[in-house]
């Protein structure tokens, strides 16, 4: 993630309600004009399924409250608003808590079609769907409770598990690869480069490789890692990963495929 950012944190009221500005609510309500044709098109069903149903508003801001009911009564999750950047031993320990958290604001016009740091839509639009489904939801959890036990200098690799799966996974459907992270879900330029570019490598998913794969965050991805089914995150969940961390470490880091960020 970013090490800074220009965004301000919306803080909610004691009701837990965050007000939106109606320019604010206007930007959900053209990304999700722009998003949600391409991904019925493009998006795992898993990922359609739980859009179906979350039933998010789509001409304004949606409250983490009003996710949260929902989440509860399906998966007994929940949306808590965070600043724009957290840790990421505060990450893990939200999520092996069951409980997920959203950036509580929204990107400006500036950045309407690309964002370095994670905003609300990329939070509500992109990652609850998945959270509705008890396999994805017990994945999450499994990655936070893994986070919680690792030093760390483990995190950087435990979190790339959680990248090239929640974020910008792919997975395989009917003869097709189909975009399953929230990261896809929620770019527009990037959801398309993960299904259609012929440059792109896509792998099989495999635990260690994906621990030993480098990423950058503000480049549409070179690798992604395709998952044959949805039940091979449930058994990567149930894995020692601290021993397939300290394997990984042991072999070290695939050579970046990508080129290195220009300083300044």
């Amino acid at each position: 993630m970013p090490k800074d950012t220009s965004y301000l944190a919306k803080r909610p009221d004691e009701s837990g309600w965050i007000s939106y500005t109606k320019e604010e609510d206007a930007v959900w309500r053209d990304l999700v004009a722009q998003q949600q044709p391409s991904v019925e098109k493009l998006a795992a069903r898993a990922f359609l399924d739980g859009q179906r149903k979350l039933d998010l508003p789509t001409s304004r801001v949606p409250q983490c409250a009003e996710v949260s009911d929902k989440l509860m009564d399906l998966t007994a999750w929940k949306v808590a608003p965070v600043p724009a950047l957290i840790g990421f031993s505060q990450f893990f320990k939200m999520l092996s808590q069951r409980t997920f958290p959203a950036a509580s604001f929204i990107r400006s016009r500036d950045d309407f079609d690309y964002i370095e740091e994670p905003d609300i839509f990329h939070e509500i639009y992109g990652h609850t769907p998945l959270l509705t489904d008890p396999r994805f939801a017990s994945f999450s959890q499994a990655i936070g409770e893994t986070g919680l036990q690792c030093e760390a200098s483990d995190y950087a690799w435990l979190i790339r598990l959680y990248w090239f799966t929640v974020e910008f996974g792919l997975i395989r459907e009917r003869g097709e690869i189909k975009a399953l992270g929230s990261g896809l879900a929620s770019s527009p330029g990037e959801l398309r480069h993960s299904i259609h570019e012929k440059s792109v490598i896509r792998k099989p998913f495999n635990v260690i490789d994906i621990l030993r794969t480098p990423y950058r965050i503000d480049i549409n991805q070179p690798i992604y890692f395709v998952l044959n089914n949805v039940e091979q995150l449930l058994e990567a969940s149930k894995r020692d990963l601290i021993r397939d961390i300290k394997k990984a470490q042991a072999l070290g880091l695939h050579a970046p495929t990508y080129p290195a960020k220009k300083a300044g």
